[in-house]
């Protein structure tokens, strides 16, 4: 009884989290990026990739955290969505910390945060949602 209530508790752990970790893609993009309500966040685009592709790259980078969110929402394939993002947070957090520390929100401490993030990510992926036939 004590292992199916462990098993529940995980399985709505995971459910919480995935939903949280998708509301943080979706918010970004739309908010942030699509409807640059956080005008940083395009001049983070501008000083890395140049004035006169931050409006389009900077709303392309938005769509795409929007279907990030459909993704992790969709379930489908979420091994791979979880290493993607946790690729992805990694690798921005590097650029913007090699190349826009004064733009980010927390200077440089945002890639020690871009790491706890992605750390969730792992931790919902591959130790609440075990998969049936993995090893323990």
């Amino acid at each position: 009884m004590r292992l199916e209530t462990s098993k529940n508790n995980s399985k709505l752990q995971h459910k919480i989290l995935s939903y949280f970790i998708a509301l943080v893609w979706l918010l970004n993009g739309i908010f942030c990026k699509v409807l640059n309500m956080v005008p940083r966040h395009r001049e983070i685009v501008a000083r890395i990739l140049g004035e006169n592709y931050a409006d389009f790259f900077t709303k392309v980078i938005g769509v795409a955290e929007i279907f990030m969110f459909i993704w992790i929402v969709s379930k489908i394939k979420s091994t791979f969505c979880a290493i993607t993002q946790i690729f992805i947070i990694i690798l921005m957090n590097i650029i913007e910390f090699l190349f826009a520390p004064d733009l980010l929100l927390y200077g440089r401490m945002n890639l020690f945060l871009a790491l706890l993030f992605a750390s969730l990510i792992f931790y919902n992926e591959f130790i609440l949602h075990k998969k049936p036939g993995h090893v323990k």
